[in-house]
């Protein structure tokens, strides 16, 4: 990390610690929503902008996050308990979703995590001894960690943003590791890729895992967030939502499930003003932007970077001189 890159990363987690003071509840709600998307965003991200593997059951990983700790914490277990084994729950569902991406790829991929992610609804809405069905669960408590309660809003602001840092981190190391530049391999060109002595099923199926391990750490956030859980909230709307989310703010962007996750969800709440043209509005402004910059908000940021600041290329022999 270079120190341009570490002074704008202080900044904005600034920025972040700043945001909730004087605002109300609800204002701090929907900051703590956008933290929460934003882990769920940086895992899609992972399989769909670095590894290429189009996913549409994010929202069912997180939907096994959120009931997996819903069903430890009612349990009296603490939150860290149901958070660590929503994450290690998904990854493993993630590893065996994995396999169907070794042979078939593209749309007929997006089918199969479709079909994933209509099965897991109808569990959590069927298996109600487990899940409780349609009425869903209610009452998960919010987590205290050395005596700090985080019952209310503000508080458990701060130790969502503590795990989105932590989530960032850890996505910010596996994009810079080996593991991330396999990613970018397998999702430019697999055959290149296995021919330079990339394992590309080990790849695919680690993809698939960690992308879906955020989800679940997304649900366990979103369990005592909401304190009420029901299969509506994990059907296919909010997987595309999700999937809005990565392509808005730039897929294979390391800041792209941010910007996106802040378009979706705070947007709307900045345009309410206009009532009852809000929603038109913001879909008007997304398509606007995917038709001008397909690669998102990041997109947009490069284009207008290499506008007013155009790179200067020196050609390999000059830059040399005489030596040649």
């Amino acid at each position: 990390m270079n120190r341009k890159t570490l002074i704008l990363s202080l900044i904005g987690i600034l920025a972040l610690v700043i945001a909730p003071f004087g605002q109300t509840n609800y204002i701090i709600y929907v900051l703590t929503s956008w933290l929460m998307f934003s882990v769920a965003a940086m895992g899609l991200n992972l399989t769909l902008g670095y590894a290429g593997q189009i996913s549409l059951a994010q929202a069912s990983f997180m939907g096994i996050g959120a009931y997996v700790t819903a069903q430890v914490t009612l349990a009296g277990y603490h939150w860290v308990f149901g958070w660590l084994l929503a994450m290690g729950s998904t990854f493993g569902i993630g590893l065996l979703l994995g396999y169907p991406a070794l042979r078939v790829q593209h749309h007929f991929l997006a089918f199969v995590t479709l079909a994933f992610n209509t099965i897991v609804f109808l569990v959590l809405r069927n298996e109600e001894w487990m899940t409780g069905g349609s009425f869903g669960l209610v009452g998960m408590p919010r987590p205290e960690f050395f005596g700090i309660n985080t019952m209310s809003p503000f508080n458990f602001y701060f130790f969502c943003l503590a795990l989105f840092l932590v989530s960032a981190a850890i996505f910010a190391w596996i994009v810079l590791s080996p593991w991330g530049r396999a990613f970018k391999a397998l999702r430019e060109n697999p055959v290149r890729a296995e021919s330079l002595g990339v394992n590309t099923r080990r790849i695919t199926l680690l993809a698939f895992a960690i992308g879906s391990a955020f989800g679940g750490g997304a649900g366990a956030i979103m369990s005592p967030l909401v304190q009420f859980i029901e299969p509506g909230s994990f059907s296919l709307i909010l997987s595309l939502k999700i999937l809005l989310m990565v392509v808005v703010g730039g897929a294979g962007f390391f800041m792209g499930p941010m910007l996106g996750a802040a378009v979706v969800i705070l947007l709307p709440e900045v345009l309410r003003f206009t009532e009852g043209y809000y929603l038109m509005i913001y879909a008007f402004l997304v398509i606007v932007l995917l038709v001008y910059s397909p690669s998102g908000l990041m997109g947009v940021g490069k284009k207008l970077v290499h506008r007013f600041r155009p790179s200067v290329e020196v050609r390999k022999d000059m830059a040399r001189g005489t030596q040649l």
